[in-house]
């Protein structure tokens, strides 16, 4: 595609799916932050538009298709692959950090204040994000699912308690705001993920696994916000 500074991130994103990784290690929000062009999100992250521009052409042999399927995939597929990898990790992962957490606090949290923040902000995002995935699995994926039936004439739709998918896409994306806030909290608590001079490997491996759980939710609130919802939206718009 033709890459401009008046491009949505989100389209860059979901065009090319490994471009994602260009988009987070500048720290240009791709997921919630989807609808901002290139241009505002950049300035945001702090970074030029024209060096942004210039890593995603470097990388064009690299930017390929891998992935992008999720675009034109069945939705069930997609759904799947998002509990599959996104909440199963996100699960495992909370464990292994609020117990990391519950180590390095009660050896380093004298010295450091902060990372008393950072276990109150986590134990908060994982509480919202345990939440966030039962709706999903339990409700809003179930249904996107028979949705995908009934527009392919497998089965007849049975109308939803919420009447439409929105309602439950549009609270979807409210949380994974909520979530993307916490997060950056506790970026900024962490200067960055950064350790300092005294951190011993436990705390090391803390701020490396934070750092990996924000990707993730990076990437988990794209592949949901930027291509799942719309995809679900336009099917029920044809097909209820």
């Amino acid at each position: 595609m033709n890459i401009t500074g008046e491009t949505k991130v989100k389209e860059i994103a979901v065009a090319s799916p490994r471009a994602t990784r260009i988009l987070e290690q500048a720290g240009v929000d791709y997921c919630c932050g989807g609808n901002k062009s290139l241009h505002d999100a950049c300035a945001h992250a702090g970074i030029s538009t024209e060096e942004i521009m210039a890593r995603l052409e470097e990388n064009n042999a690299e930017v390929g298709p891998v992935d992008a399927n999720w675009v034109s995939a069945p939705l069930g597929d997609l759904t799947e692959h998002i509990r599959e990898k996104h909440h199963r990790y996100v699960r495992e992962a909370i464990r292994r950090v609020l117990a990391l957490l519950e180590k390095v606090t009660a050896k380093h949290a004298g010295n450091h204040a902060e990372l008393l923040d950072i276990e109150k902000l986590f134990v908060q995002v994982g509480r919202e994000m345990t939440m966030h995935m039962q709706t999903e699995e339990q409700i809003l994926f179930p249904y996107i699912e028979a949705l995908e039936r009934a527009a392919n004439g497998e089965a007849a739709l049975e109308p939803p308690f919420f009447q439409t998918v929105r309602n439950p896409v549009q609270a979807m994306m409210e949380e994974h705001d909520a979530a993307a806030a916490l997060v950056n909290q506790i970026r900024a608590a962490s200067s960055a993920y950064t350790p300092p001079a005294d951190a011993c490997t436990s705390y090391q491996v803390l701020y490396r696994d934070l750092q990996e759980f924000e990707a993730d939710l990076h990437e988990h609130v794209h592949l949901e916000n930027n291509i799942l919802f719309p995809r679900a939206v336009e099917m029920e718009a044809a097909t209820v």
